[in-house]
């Protein structure tokens, strides 16, 4: 595992975490989403996680604005997610700069989007797998699905995505260990290299994920947010 994920939750033009992806339990923290990603470039992170709430209820890119200024005045490496509906946002959001467009509720409703986006935009494009209890759940995670997991990504797995984000809802925003066993079984089938969302508490989450296979790196959200996990901790563990 390489690669640290700070996360920015954007919601109303704000940096908000959300409990188990409930909009009603949201902490909102007083920093722009703009100063924020400034912080993390200041400590040295490369790559950033954001999500679009706005976008994930809306299904429209929201935030656009905020994302395009985050590009331009930090050189991140930013994944972007949250109501990518259409090849059209996932257009935006390339020419806007973003290294990848993750692509998650639509996907589960339509395998051919991902297949689609996979073929017109190489390499750009991120699944974002979210489980609840090993089904796949959508929609801002309202819906659950009645799809396992580990069979629809053996589906889709030739599809081309490069990068796979998989997250365990009752894990996320309760900072309490991220599902390793779990996300090493998606690492196992995923032709593609994982990245583990979710849950993370401490600085030994980020040390137990670098010896996984497969494993590209890890999301770091509320941990963060909370100072359960100083940034300058976590940048140590970008060179350890």
């Amino acid at each position: 595992m390489k690669k640290i994920f700070p996360a920015i939750d954007i919601k109303d033009k704000k940096c908000v975490r959300l409990i188990k992806g409930d909009f009603n339990n949201k902490t909102e923290y007083e920093m722009s989403p703009v100063d924020q990603a400034g912080k993390y470039k200041d400590h040295g992170f490369k790559n950033l996680h954001i999500v679009d709430l706005d976008g994930a209820l809306t299904g429209e890119t929201v935030n656009l604005d905020i994302i395009k200024e985050i590009v331009h005045k930090f050189d991140l490496k930013i994944e972007v997610g949250g109501g990518v509906r259409s090849i059209d946002s996932i257009q935006k959001y390339i020419d806007a700069g973003v290294e990848k467009v993750i692509l998650g509720s639509a996907v589960i409703k339509d395998k051919n989007f991902l297949k689609e986006a996979c073929q017109k935009f190489p390499n750009k494009i991120a699944l974002g797998l979210d489980a609840k209890d090993g089904y796949l759940s959508f929609l801002g995670w309202k819906e659950n699905s009645n799809q396992l997991t580990l069979d629809f990504l053996k589906e889709v797995n030739n599809y081309g995505a490069s990068r796979l984000i998989y997250t365990d809802i009752n894990r996320d925003g309760t900072k309490q260990s991220p599902n390793f066993e779990e996300t090493t079984k998606v690492a196992n089938v995923s032709n593609c290299p994982v990245i583990i969302s979710g849950g993370v508490s401490s600085i030994n989450d980020i040390k137990k994920a670098k010896g996984l296979k497969n494993i590209e790196g890890i999301i770091v959200g509320k941990a963060i947010y909370d100072g359960d996990i100083k940034l300058d901790e976590l940048a140590r563990e970008l060179d350890a």
